[in-house]
């Protein structure tokens, strides 16, 4: 749900095409047309259409997570979170795209080159990784983690990497990033000496010895994205 105002705000803001998005927001947060409550013509008002994920702005019957309007590399669902400006391919005039910033992890709202913060949140109930930029969760992975509530639940920060490390159970443990929580860390699925890749039909239930482990291809997205230093909070 991505539209903040309801009904009952249009009753006490000005809702100048009665479309039940106060004009202050069609203005300063989705860019629509406070004038017209169908800014893209297609038959469906504003609110009834960002109400159901869809775009205001294209007459295609498009979702806001599938829609670029301004073309920036950064779809409109992420627009709206990070707060840009949805038709401005450059919402801070710093002379780099929205979608370029956000990939180098810098604040698209700031001129200054200034990093938004990273993190990661597993969650062992779930038996989920997500992963955050600035307040902005980015994406979800299913993870494993230990048996027997081995894995430790806390406040960690990521003190060391390496793509191919040798875990004292005799096996490698690729893109390993170690918690500063003794020999626990996240890492892709293990592989016996043998080349027997360990636990590929258990992601999401709880079978290592405490590290968290990702499926192949997430785990090195995540060793790539994530630097030295990162938190990391485990609950």
């Amino acid at each position: 749900m991505f539209l903040i105002p309801s009904f009952v705000f249009a009753n006490l803001l000005v809702d100048t095409d009665l479309d039940g998005v106060p004009d202050v927001d069609e203005i300063n947060v989705y860019r629509t047309d406070p004038g017209n409550a169908d800014t893209d013509g297609d038959g469906y008002s504003d609110w009834r259409e960002l109400n159901a994920g869809f775009s205001p702005h294209n007459s295609q019957k498009i979702k806001l997570k599938d829609n670029d309007q301004d073309g920036d590399g950064l779809i409109d669902k992420d627009e709206l979170r990070f707060k840009t400006d949805i038709l401005n391919k450059d919402t801070d005039g710093d002379g780099h795209s929205d979608g370029d910033e956000i990939k180098a992890g810098y604040d698209p709202l700031d001129k200054e080159k200034i990093f938004l913060p990273k993190r990661i949140e597993v969650n062992i109930a779930k038996q989920e990784l997500s992963y955050f930029l600035g307040d902005v969760r980015m994406g979800t992975y299913p993870v494993s983690s230990g048996v027997r509530n081995s894995t430790p639940k806390g406040n960690f920060t990521i003190t060391n990497k390496s793509p191919k490390a040798w875990s004292p159970y005799g096996l490698w443990m690729p893109y390993w990033m170690g918690l500063n929580s003794g020999r626990v860390g996240i890492h892709e699925l293990p592989i016996w000496p043998n080349g027997y890749r360990e636990g590929e039909n258990h992601l999401g239930t709880s079978v290592s010895h405490g590290c968290i482990r990702l499926g192949i291809g997430a785990a090195k997205f995540i060793y790539d994205w994530t630097p030295v230093g990162t938190g990391v909070v485990v609950y």
